[in-house]
């Protein structure tokens, strides 16, 4: 950034230590314009801690909850939408959708898929999906939730940029995610600029430094930058995390259980398999070793029949050659209409098959599984965040089972697991940090 802050601000040329001041003052003067309830407005299923973040967002307006898989973000954001002023909108992930809509009805909230403006019913609540967002007006709402907002981690991308500008004229924002900072803290920048609570560029001037390794955190800002997003966002892992009690949220276990399968490519005059050697290399590393992969998942599946098996792949050809070798599995794969993908995504969470074929980018995200036990990496990719979310699809409270998760990969590939093993010790830093900050505050 060279010292200066970014040429669109009416400050150009000013120090950035002078300007990390500037905007933490511009910060801390920031009204929060929502409205004050008490904490008996919000429905009574909620746990006492539940309803007390939901009476912190609501009088936020533009909040963010970065809770963990199964600490009740679906209830919480429905009951932010429900107390909030004005008529409002849920976006989530299709399939996510109807699980949405089945949690809002368990609240007595009469909700509503929506595909257009012209569905639209000022008596309902109205969820849709992110692909669905361009064909709806916004001007017809006044709050609007953004459920699984990892989404916006694509910080340079036709969605995030689309998804920002939509919501911009509505007051009352909410973003909801279980991993706002998988690996890389700059996209915590993307779900402040959708809240309108400080664009990614000035964020990153103020709090970012840029070097070889990409952005990361100034060693001077992080205490500032987390003591700011106190004031408009929210992280918890458990309920003591709130001061709430942790009875029926220790989850039982999970075994993370290797598979190397022997990869034999080799370079012409080599007497040995090299290195993957980029994304040619591991393109032909996995499909040289598909069939031995897809041959110990179908063995796992089928030394447990009675057990339902979640099957993660990267590849169309891991999806396939699966689905030929254990009878009766389903794949769910992105030429499906996105109604079929919700009917069979739905249809495992209630028993309907066995076992699911399927991508992270496809049924990752929202979908509770705590039914299934059982799952396997069928080939990994770098995404930390996808990985996680994949995991959770089990292994999230509600979980009564220790869960297993087979990660099968070529031993070529065993450094793809190193580097999502770092990935999620620095996802940790921020999460960690915020949550001492909220204790620090109330104490």
């Amino acid at each position: 950034m060279h010292g200066t802050v970014p040429p669109d601000d009416d400050r150009v040329g000013v120090d950035v230590s002078t300007y990390v001041e500037f905007l933490a003052a511009k910060a801390a003067a920031a009204p929060h314009d929502g409205r004050t309830i008490p904490v008996s407005d919000v429905h009574p299923s909620l746990h006492r801690w539940q309803a007390e973040i939901v009476q912190w967002a609501v009088g936020t307006s533009r909040a963010a909850i970065w809770a963990d898989t199964g600490l009740g973000k679906t209830r919480m954001q429905l009951e932010w939408a429900r107390i909030t002023d004005g008529f409002p909108i849920v976006i989530a992930p299709l399939a996510v959708c109807r699980q949405t809509i089945r949690e809002a009805e368990k609240l007595g909230i009469a909700a509503q898929y929506v595909r257009s403006t012209a569905d639209v019913n000022r008596f309902k609540l109205s969820v849709t999906n992110y692909e669905r967002v361009d064909a709806i007006d916004p001007g017809l709402f006044d709050s609007v939730v953004l459920d699984e907002s990892s989404i916006l981690k694509q910080s340079d991308g036709a969605t995030r940029t689309a998804l920002i500008e939509w919501a911009s004229t509505i007051p009352h924002r909410l973003a909801c995610s279980a991993t706002p900072a998988p690996n890389d803290p700059e996209e915590l920048t993307n779900q402040a600029e959708w809240l309108g609570r400080m664009t990614r560029t000035h964020m990153l001037a103020a709090y970012f430094v840029h070097d070889q390794d990409g952005w990361r955190i100034k060693g001077h800002a992080g205490g500032p930058m987390v003591d700011w997003m106190t004031s408009w966002a929210v992280a918890l892992r458990r309920p003591s995390d709130m001061g709430g009690d942790d009875t029926g949220y220790i989850l039982p276990g999970l075994d993370i259980v290797p598979h190397l399968v022997e990869s034999r490519v080799e370079e012409d005059g080599a007497l040995f398999a090299v290195d993957l050697g980029g994304v040619t290399g591991r393109s032909k590393v996995r499909k040289q070793t598909l069939d031995d992969r897809v041959a110990v998942a179908a063995e796992l599946v089928a030394a447990e029949p009675d057990e339902p098996w979640l099957l993660w792949c990267a590849l169309n050809a891991e999806a396939e050659a699966l689905a030929d070798a254990i009878p009766g599995a389903v794949n769910v794969h992105g030429a499906l209409h996105p109604d079929q993908k919700a009917d069979a995504l739905m249809d495992f969470a209630d028993g309907g098959f066995r076992v699911l074929i399927t991508k992270p980018q496809i049924a990752s995200q929202g979908l509770n599984y705590q039914h299934c036990a059982r799952m396997a990496f069928v080939g990994l990719g770098d995404s930390y965040e996808q990985y996680y979310q994949a995991i959770r699809r089990c292994y999230r409270y509600g979980q009564s089972r220790i869960v297993q998760a087979h990660i099968i990969l070529s031993d070529l590939e065993s450094q793809i697991a190193t580097n999502v093993a770092r990935k999620e010790r620095q996802a940790n830093l921020i999460t960690d940090a915020l949550i001492a900050a909220r204790k620090r505050s109330v104490a």
